[in-house]
């Protein structure tokens, strides 16, 4: 398929620059894939498109504040460090700016010196391995200095509420840079109505990486390479998921993210990897048979993803609908339920 076939226009008014309040106050689009049609709702009221047999996955990654603000030493000058993935120890592989001016041997001040970082070396697409030094845990000093890494498309810089509020509730464990939105929605009562109905929720782990933004340049998308994320599936999970395959059980993933743990679980039968695994049409999905998601960014592999599972056509028409009707979109935008 062409880049162009994934590509619309949207309002820059229709970006949320701040999330709904309360959490399961925003608006859900429920679209029926084999139909097409759609229905407009309010998030809370999901476990009315639920089945008592389903069973509900969630991500419980947690965002780490990954933006790192600091001076160079010697020179002074503005730096900015974010954190992508830890290679070992204290040295991670991270973006930073100003690029030209970061060379190997370059150190950086954070937080007035409680968090230290030495370039160490260059590496592919513009990423740089950073040696961090601190006293006490790393984490607890990462909370202390660092900031929340909000999306490029969310033009203000972060605020104490985006500390609680660019989490799920059901956050756990820390290694991602950005949140698996689609989950921002849940309150615990909400999660509790589900669990009334006889929905079984489940958790899965995959730590969200910056590649989530990183943009699709080649025309034929199968030409596209993903940037790999670390995922991991509980033996408790993977067992129920193994139960409801064969019982023909629905399988509801939460967000893109948990949808590419479980499929590179179906595909692989590793319960703990790396998966670089792209989904886009036609791809057949062996676990994943509904999906909550958010709206996404035009040429987007996110994009690419609900096309498979929803069909290209109908995700066209429904985002010209939600166009229409004023949804907001990307992270702390709207949700959408394909069934």
């Amino acid at each position: 398929m062409k880049l162009s076939d994934f590509d619309y226009q949207l309002p820059p008014g229709l970006i949320a620059q701040k999330p709904a309040e309360p959490r399961d106050g925003s608006r859900l689009m429920v679209l029926h894939r084999d139909s097409g049609a759609v229905e407009h709702a309010v998030f809370r009221d999901i476990a009315r498109y639920l089945r008592p047999d389903d069973l509900l996955v969630v991500n419980n990654t947690k965002v780490m504040p990954a933006r790192l603000l600091g001076r160079k030493s010697g020179s002074g000058g503005e730096v900015e460090i974010l954190l992508l993935r830890r290679v070992e120890g204290g040295t991670w592989s991270c973006l930073v700016r100003p690029g030209r001016r970061l060379r190997p041997g370059a150190e950086v001040e954070i937080g007035d010196g409680k968090l230290r970082a030495r370039i160490l070396q260059y590496q592919d697409r513009g990423r740089r391995l950073v040696e961090f030094r601190h006293d006490g845990d790393f984490f607890a000093v990462l909370e202390e200095v660092g900031h929340v890494p909000l999306p490029p498309y969310i033009a203000r810089g972060d605020a104490p509420a985006d500390r609680q509020r660019y989490q799920t509730v059901y956050a756990r464990e820390a290694g991602a840079v950005a949140a698996p939105t689609a989950g921002l929605h849940f309150t615990p009562e909400l999660l509790a109505q589900v669990k009334s109905k006889g929905v079984e929720v489940l958790d899965v782990l995959l730590h969200v990486g910056w590649g989530t933004f990183k943009s699709v340049e080649a025309d034929d998308v199968r030409q596209h390479r993903m940037d790999a994320e670390y995922y991991r599936i509980p033996d408790q999970t993977a067992a129920a998921l193994k139960v409801a395959q064969a019982g023909g059980r629905r399988i509801v993933a939460v967000g893109t993210t948990t949808t590419r743990a479980l499929e590179s679980f179906a595909a692989s039968g590793k319960t703990e990897d790396w998966t670089e695994i792209f989904i886009y049409p036609p791809y057949r999905f062996q676990l994943v048979g509904a999906l909550v998601t958010n709206f996404h960014l035009p040429k987007s592999t996110l994009l690419m993803l609900v096309s498979a599972i929803a069909g290209a056509e109908n995700i066209r028409k429904a985002y010209a609908e939600a166009i229409r009707e004023r949804y907001r979109f990307y992270s702390y935008g709207d949700a959408m339920l394909i069934i």
